[in-house]
Order: structure tokens, then sequence, then C-alpha cells
């Protein structure tokens, strides 16, 4: 539907990541579940930065779907992003690369805190920031980089919630020579806040469902309006109705910028 997205699987998504990560080079990935590509498909410039990412995974059994039904891509997975966090955070313990989370709220992250260093003992945590949930002052970028590099990170991940944090990890590559994932709710299903769907809805395509039914006030409108209207386009381009143009990717940094 114009957005870019890679037909990858989680070992092949844990090692570009862990690479990036010991080369010190820029990186930045999203785990995109259909509001998070519909939010490209919505708006044009946003669309042009996420082709611009370095790898955008298919986060979700919808997009995977989707994937095969267009373009044969035989994805036998899709690569959740707070399962995709856990995978990257081992190999990063076993390889000593220090990670740093930037995102949420300090009662989230700190509760991540302590969950991660449970459940991945190995795991060097650099540091931890909280969202500031505002737009960014004229070099705040530069401020947090800073902050990050000193730290001694090898590896950002960032909750920041969807389109925000792509934005962010966006305007961040320049900055930093190491990979920034877009991971999303997964600060909330580490922290202990948000429970999983059984497995039986995530293969069923109903894993949308399970969050509908937990926070109907806040996600009502992603799933109810984005989701029938994923539906309509993706039906359109498959028969041909509709074939989407594809933005260029466009490296501009993004005005207003969230932190």
């Amino acid at each position: 539907m114009g957005v870019l997205v890679d037909v990858v699987d989680y070992d092949a998504t844990v090692a570009r990541v862990i690479a990036a990560a010991e080369q010190r080079r820029p990186f930045i990935l999203t785990a995109l579940a259909v509001h998070g590509l519909m939010t490209g498909v919505s708006d044009r410039r946003h669309n042009a930065r996420l082709n611009a990412f370095d790898m955008v995974v298919p986060d979700g059994q919808p997009v995977r779907w989707a994937l095969n039904l267009l373009h044969e891509a035989r994805l036998r997975e899709w690569v959740s992003g707070p399962e995709l966090t856990l995978r990257v955070l081992r190999r990063a313990a076993e390889q000593q690369l220090p990670v740093y989370l930037y995102g949420s709220t300090a009662r989230t992250v700190g509760r991540l805190v302590t969950t991660l260093t449970r459940t991945v003992p190995a795991l060097r945590i650099a540091g931890a920031e909280p969202s500031r949930f505002r737009d960014a002052e004229p070099g705040e970028y530069a401020r947090i980089a800073k902050r990050i590099d000193a730290s001694g990170a090898r590896l950002v991940l960032v909750g920041l919630g969807c389109p925000r944090q792509e934005s962010f990890v966006h305007a961040m590559r320049p900055l930093l020579a190491m990979p920034l994932l877009a991971v999303g709710a997964a600060f909330d299903y580490h922290a202990g806040l948000l429970s999983y769907a059984p497995r039986w809805m995530q293969r069923g395509g109903l894993a949308w469902l399970w969050r509908l039914v937990l926070e109907p006030r806040r996600l009502w409108r992603r799933y109810l309006v984005l989701g029938p209207r994923y539906l309509v386009r993706l039906s359109a381009q498959k028969v041909g109705l509709w074939e989407p143009s594809v933005p260029a990717p466009s490296h501009r940094p993004v005005e207003p910028a969230p932190v």
C-alpha cells in the first residue's frame, strides 16, 4: 500500500540489528502493525519517512497476510514488537552490548528496568529516560543523542507510540551511530502493564480485538475506523482497482519533532 515492509523473520531481523550495533553504524527499525501501516498510507510525508527506514518489519498477522497475498512473500510468521525486543535484548546480553531505553512514562520505564533485569540477568542497561510528551526544543535532539552516546549504549529501544516513535528515531538517525528500534507497546508488555492476547487470537488475526476490549476508549478509532480502511485498500490493490504510489525515502527531519 505504498509502505515498504521487509519480508523478514525474527532471525534475520535480530541478525541485522546486532550487526549494526557491533559495527557502530546508524540503523533504524520499526515494527508496523495495521495502525502503523495506515499512518503511512494516510500521510504521504510520514510514508516517505517510513520508506527511509533501514528495516520495517511486519508486526501482526494481518500485515503478514497482506505481504503473502499481494507479493507471495511466503512468510510463515510475523515479527511482533514485544517478542523482537526480547530476542534482541538476549542477543545484546550475549554480545555484551549495553542498551538504552527511551520513552513512555517514568513509572513504566522503572518497571521495565526491573523486569528486564530479572528476565535477562546478563543485560547491561546503560540508561533509561522517559518521554517528555511534547515537541522538542531547539537543539534538544542533539542533547538527547549526547546523553545516549555518553552512556556507552550500543543500542536504543524507543517506546513512544505510533507515529511519534517513528518520527523520533527517523530524526535521531543522523545523530547516533547505533541501532534505534521503535518497538511501541513492548515497553508496556514487558513492564507488566499489558497482557498478551491468547495465541489462538494472535494466529487468527484477532489480537486487535483483545486490545480493543482492554482499552476501548483509547483504541476504538484505531481498530474500528482504520481496520476497515485497511481491508478496503488491501482488497482494491489485490484486484487491481487501486495501485498505490510509493513515495521516495525522505531523510528530512521531522517538524515539530516529538520527545
